[in-house]
């Protein structure tokens, strides 16, 4: 299908097949998404959802808290997401903290939900796979204070 605006070159959108996504294609070239673009859309995503506390593993995350504490560091929107992007698809891994109580499995659906319409819906790739792996569950800094006042077990 092609379609042309006054003054404009034509435009034509090839459909991908098994999709609704469409690639961007003129005459002058075409678009190519960065895998930085695809784990920062990810990375956000991500983070809308309830329940998540925080991304990636270990050292990403231990690194990740050095950088907040850097007067003017930017935060890194693609921490703990690694992302394969092709012409036409892109694979993601996400690597999370839970909030204790949380269900993981819904947790987890919630975020290929909206990681996967994040995506689609900005860079028109076919998101192919959205895999979540949970690295930790976080329990509330609160709860350890209430058994502060406790008396010891043993003397």
């Amino acid at each position: 299908m092609s379609t042309a605006s006054e003054g404009s070159a034509p435009v034509r959108r090839a459909q991908v097949a098994g999709t609704g996504s469409t690639e961007l294609v003129t005459s002058q070239g075409r678009t190519i998404i960065a895998d930085t673009v695809v784990s920062k859309i990810a990375g956000v995503a991500t983070r809308e959802i309830d329940g998540v506390h925080g991304l990636g593993g270990g050292t990403s995350r231990v690194v990740g808290a050095l950088r907040e504490r850097i007067p003017g560091a930017r935060v890194n929107h693609g921490q703990g997401v690694d992302v394969e992007v092709g012409e036409r698809q892109a694979a993601i891994d996400i690597g999370i903290v839970a909030d204790y109580g949380v269900a993981i499995n819904e947790l987890a659906a919630a975020i290929r939900r909206n990681v996967i319409a994040a995506v689609e819906r900005m860079t028109g790739l076919e998101v192919t796979e959205v895999n979540v792996t949970v690295y930790d569950i976080f329990l509330d800094e609160d709860d350890a204070g209430d058994h502060a006042d406790a008396k010891p077990r043993v003397q």
